[in-house]
């Protein structure tokens, strides 16, 4: 007798199921992405986004900014070189840590998240380790993003309360959002929101979902738990802050590219710029959670709303240059990672003792 799980109904219908979820993966974001799109052109005057972008920008400091970009993910790769091999993983060349950056960061502007997927699955075949643990490395790294994320929201709120301020008390969206935050019913839903999930996991924690679930935490704590026991972790906090500060320069860069971001830098009480280019810095940072094609439309329409409270209405321009040199640097960096990853497959060097080839099974 064929069991009910292996009966051809079944699995087709876990086939359907498979294809809808993968369909449903790809085709949300891109439509996020271009929803986001045709609603940023269609607010924006394009005439002058041409006039500026032909004849405005300095494109010295874009390049800069392109370079700072790459700067960025080798010194991520180094970062997470630092977790992989705190867990057990065998040391991979300093390339290669690299290059598992680069290809994530490329993949991304495919697929949102994709990334994260591929580089899990590159260490695991090149190094020969199980997945999970690599999985739990890079959940780990997210982890401490969020707490470096988290760190700047709140350092915002206190160094850009003055303009935060006069959006929430000139704008009606900022009127609602202020009425929302300090209105004490909606926190009570919120917690009573929280309780009611809380009630539920615990009555369906014997279901594969929730079982999932705590895997799925346990390897975020696994990942993240490394980081309290493993040698250089003072390196690892350094290699921190030099992520977020060239994250920083990225945006702060391009406000000396454009002449109405340039006027911010000498305005009093910007601090040499650095209030203005913090708040967009952390607005587009906060859009990334949004699924989208490396952030195309969010994180858009969240640079181009930042530089509004500082009265520049020429935000489109801005993240549309932005944006456009940054994807031209991830692509050029994923193309060097597949040459790399090609050049080494055909060399037959794993640089792992005893192993012959990257296609080897984790």
């Amino acid at each position: 007798m064929v069991p009910p799980s292996d009966n051809p109904a079944s699995i087709r219908r876990r086939d359907i199921k498979a294809i809808a979820g993968r369909i449903l993966k790809v085709v949300v974001p891109l439509g996020i992405s271009a929803a986001l799109v045709v609603w940023l052109f269609h607010k924006v005057d394009l005439d002058r986004v041409e006039e500026i972008v032909r004849d405005g920008v300095d494109y010295r400091f874009i390049i800069a900014m392109m370079l700072v970009t790459m700067f960025s993910h080798m010194i991520r790769g180094l970062r997470w070189g630092i977790q992989l091999r705190a867990s057990g993983i065998p040391r991979m060349p300093v390339v290669a840590e690299y290059v598992s950056i680069f290809g994530a960061y490329a993949m991304n502007l495919v697929f949102p998240y994709l990334g994260e997927a591929w580089r899990c699955v590159y260490v695991s075949r090149r190094q020969r380790c199980k997945l999970s643990t690599v999985v739990g490395t890079d959940l780990g790294d997210r982890a401490s993003d969020g707490i470096v994320i988290a760190m700047l929201i709140a350092l915002t709120l206190f160094v850009a309360r003055p303009q935060l301020t006069r959006f929430l008390d000139r704008y009606p969206m900022g009127e609602a959002l202020h009425r929302y935050a300090t209105d004490g019913s909606l926190w009570i839903c919120l917690c009573a929101v929280a309780l009611l999930a809380a009630v539920i996991v615990w009555l369906f924690r014997r279901s594969k979902a929730v079982k999932s679930m705590e895997r799925s935490v346990a390897r975020i704590w696994s990942g993240f738990a490394v980081l309290f026991h493993m040698k250089g972790i003072w390196l690892y906090l350094l290699l921190t802050v030099g992520i977020w500060t060239c994250y920083f320069m990225e945006t702060y860069l391009c406000f000396y590219a454009f002449p109405f971001t340039r006027a911010l830098v000498d305005e009093p009480g910007s601090c040499w710029g650095l209030v203005p280019g913090l708040v967009v810095f952390v607005f587009g940072s906060c859009s990334m959670i949004v699924p989208s094609n490396g952030g195309l439309g969010p994180w858009n329409i969240a640079v181009m709303f930042a530089l509004t409270l500082f009265g520049i209405s020429s935000g489109a321009a801005y993240s549309i240059v932005c944006w456009s040199f940054q994807a031209g640097m991830l692509v050029a960096l994923g193309i060097f990672s597949a040459l790399y990853i090609m050049i080494e497959r055909r060399a037959g060097r794993n640089n792992v003792p005893g192993s012959g080839s990257l296609q080897e099974k984790s």
